[in-house]
């Protein structure tokens, strides 16, 4: 009986030895294991101004940090807009942020309406970077149900200047957009008449693809 417990006692305690040492083993893999995952990296969200919600955030971030830059001031346009665009993007920034506007949204309309030209005139009559309609020239022939439609608008020597023009337009349509209720029906009555809702479909569909 003694030499059965003899032989049994030394197994249990080979056994315990193993169990000590197993664990253990196990512990420092998870240690190695956890001490070589990533750590998540936290990014801070990107806030665009929402054009679908003209009230912008408290402070306006630049979804696209590849923007370009204007000597002018700051840049909140996308660098893929053409240069002729380019070249009016602080003023453009200024008066998008002012109307609670996406800038991108801004651009599209004057790459659309213009091309970046200051001086396009078109055959309607409208004038400059954002196309407005002047209460005089061309536009003067314009008669609504009580006189000249265009009666209380700027002239055109006003709107042949650059930052005016893109002052005034981009007032206009930020009220046209809260009058309608969405940007797409705000830019359906902002373009010209009888087109249906092409040339509003035509406006979002190069905001985003320079978003």
């Amino acid at each position: 009986m003694y030499s059965v417990q003899k032989a049994i006692f030394p197994g249990i305690l080979l056994g315990m030895i193993v169990l000590i040492g197993l664990t253990r083993m196990i512990g420092s893999a998870q240690i190695v294991l956890a001490s070589t995952e990533e750590a998540p990296v936290l990014q801070a969200e990107a806030i665009p101004l929402s054009i679908d919600d003209p009230a912008p955030p408290e402070t306006p971030v630049d979804a696209k940090p590849s923007s370009s830059e204007s000597a002018d001031g700051e840049c909140a346009v996308s660098s893929t807009y053409p240069q002729a665009v380019l070249r009016w993007c602080s003023l453009i920034t200024r008066y998008a942020v002012e109307a609670n506007l996406d800038p991108n949204l801004v651009a599209a309309v004057i790459l659309q309406e213009s091309g970046g030209n200051p001086e396009a005139y078109s055959r309607s009559g409208a004038v400059g970077l954002m196309q407005v309609m002047p209460r005089d020239g061309i536009a003067a022939g314009f008669q609504c149900i009580n006189g000249p439609c265009f009666a209380s608008r700027p002239g055109m020597a006003e709107l042949l200047d650059p930052e005016f023009n893109i002052a005034y337009g981009t007032r206009m349509l930020a009220g046209l957009i809260q009058k309608r209720g969405s940007v797409r029906d705000g830019l359906f009555a902002y373009g010209p008449m009888n087109v249906g809702y092409s040339y509003a479909d035509k406006i979002l569909a190069i905001y985003e693809s320079h978003r």
